[in-house]
């Protein structure tokens, strides 16, 4: 078995149905014990635009929340609906957005925690994240470890190669039949020797610009991240949302009836697109929630990572704020994506059911003009902003492993492997990246669970008994 298989085996392996069904169902046990804090989102949508300005923090809380929605609003809310539709049918879409929906608890959660157990360094500066809770609030600083190893390696696959490597594909397409870049093709290849292909070229442009305006960013650290993200991620995400819009408006006629094939296909014991008689369900149940999870990261333990960094006046109104991200991710854009997908697979039946890229370019061909432009636009915008995120995420990592030496050195090699992503094929980095991620959310979940009487007791004081406009003490 070469490399290639084996890392998908494993991959297939942890993200099977026992870590779907443990990630599922702390989403349900925090929506219980926490009383469904779900029915507070439209509060924590205002909260997340208002600005605690005397309390302690590096960054606002919009800028915390438009950093988290860098790095997970991306190509999976996109082409991974696509490929949970491709699979397990549009029942899928259902089990993708009730993910969303009972994720908002465990996101919720995961803010809170990032904010009760942060610390502030000598220097002024906030760290947390599920490490801290681990090491402060259960004692198991090996957990702690563990989990930073695991986020600093899956870094750089999730969250940077494979990403650079999605920027690098859709330009290469865009100029793949250019004559003038033939031309300079030919002349470079001349003057230097070589037989290179025009995209290795091209590849290799795109990634010295890549490396070079993410160097200028992160150099910045969190305030320079935040900035960028608050301004790009809102823009992207309404253009995206506009394009769907459009979509859905041109099938207009089909909706109702994609709403009940979504419905009626989730719990449906027929032979579906992915599996024989009797599987359906599973197929689609399978498929929806792990995109569902895998799209919003809610469990995985990134996102309170910059959540702790938030200018707060006590962690409740952090993790409501936080807990928006899930609701944007998952519950509107990835539900959106899924209903133009359906739409479009009711409109035009001769589309290719099993390719999720072609399924997605499909529907957005169907806008003039600008349609394709605007998915290749969006999908560059997510995966640039990714990349942005999740630099953050690895640098607190290695932060907590090694101390603030390292930082310059994690930056260094993150921007060599901008570089490297853009002009090599990473379908194994991407294998392990998963894997990696899965052992993420292990002791993060560990923490949140063994951790949800502080996160019930925080809740009922400030949430539940009206008291959230009160500053903690202890912050």
């Amino acid at each position: 078995m070469d490399i290639l298989k084996l890392t998908e085996t494993i991959s297939g392996y942890v993200w099977g149905w026992p870590m779907i069904i443990l990630l599922l169902g702390t989403h349900i046990f925090l929506t219980i014990r926490l009383r469904v804090p779900q029915r507070k989102i439209f509060t924590a949508i205002k909260l997340s635009v208002s600005k605690d300005k005397d309390s302690s923090g590096d960054v606002s809380q919009f800028a915390a929340l438009a950093t988290s929605l860098a790095a997970t609003i991306g190509t999976g809310n996109i082409i991974g609906v696509a490929t949970a539709v491709s699979l397990g049918g549009p029942g899928a879409v259902l089990w993708c957005w009730l993910t969303g929906i009972f994720g908002i608890a465990t996101k919720y959660s995961e803010g809170l925690l990032a904010i009760k157990y942060r610390v502030k360094t000598s220097d002024g500066k906030m760290l947390g994240g599920p490490m801290y809770a681990l090491e402060r609030g259960l004692g198991q600083k090996w957990l702690a470890v563990l989990f930073c190893i695991f986020t600093a390696i899956a870094a750089f696959g999730i969250g940077n190669g494979v990403q650079a490597n999605a920027i690098s594909e859709n330009f290469t397409m865009l100029f793949a039949d250019n004559s003038q870049v033939a031309s300079i093709t030919a002349w470079l290849n001349n003057t230097l020797g070589l037989s290179f292909e025009p995209k290795l070229y091209m590849s290799i442009l795109i990634g010295l610009i890549v490396m070079a305006l993410v160097g200028v960013v992160i150099i910045g650290g969190v305030k320079s991240i935040g900035n960028i993200c608050s301004a790009l991620v809102p823009f992207m995400a309404i253009l995206y949302v506009l394009g769907c819009l459009y979509i859905l408006c041109v099938n207009s006629q089909y909706v109702w009836e994609a709403v009940c094939m979504i419905c009626r296909e989730a719990f449906s014991m027929k032979a579906g697109i992915g599996g024989a008689a009797g599987t359906a369900i599973m197929m689609g149940a399978r498929y929806g929630i792990a995109r569902g999870l895998f799209s919003n990261e809610s469990g995985m333990g990134s996102a309170p990572i910059v959540a702790a960094a938030a200018k707060t006046r006590n962690s409740v109104r952090q993790a409501l704020v936080s807990s928006t991200g899930t609701f944007w991710d998952t519950v509107i854009v990835c539900a959106m994506t899924g209903l133009v997908l359906t739409t479009s697979i009711i409109a035009y039946p001769e589309i290719d059911l099993h390719d999720g890229g072609l399924l997605t370019k499909k529907a957005f061909g169907m806008i003039p003009y600008v349609g394709t432009p605007i998915l290749t636009f969006g999908i560059l915008t997510f995966s640039f902003s990714t990349i942005l995120g999740w630099s953050y995420y690895g640098e607190r990592a290695m932060e907590y492993l090694a101390g603030k030496r390292s930082i310059t050195t994690y930056r260094l090699i993150w921007l060599a492997v901008c570089f490297v992503g853009c002009i090599m094929s990473l379908d194994i980095v991407w294998n392990i990246a998963d894997i990696m991620n899965a052992f993420m959310a292990l002791p993060n979940l560990i923490s949140l669970l063994l951790l949800s009487g502080v996160i019930a007791r925080e809740t009922k004081r400030y949430l539940w008994s009206g008291k959230l406009d009160e500053t903690d003490p202890e912050l």
